[in-house]
């Protein structure tokens, strides 16, 4: 699945201070061998480079709203 830039995401990479964190994706960035990689930014800083394997698509609520979103 690939995502598009404002992408609710969740980020798996035990390796990153964010894993397991929801994110927007801020850029996507295709390299010259044709995969792609994001930038993702969280409320605490962002994450640059994560492949496309290392993110799932956030869970949305009822409203439309992501599960996690704070009002």
């Amino acid at each position: 699945m690939s995502f598009e830039e404002d992408d609710r995401v969740v980020l798996s990479d035990k390796h990153s201070e964010f894993d397991g964190e929801t994110g927007t994706v801020t850029q996507t960035m295709e390299s010259m061998f044709g995969d792609t990689t994001y930038t993702v930014s969280f409320e605490e800083g962002q994450e640059t480079g994560v492949p496309e394997d290392a993110l799932e698509a956030a869970e949305e609520d009822d409203d439309g709203d992501d599960v996690d979103a704070e009002e």
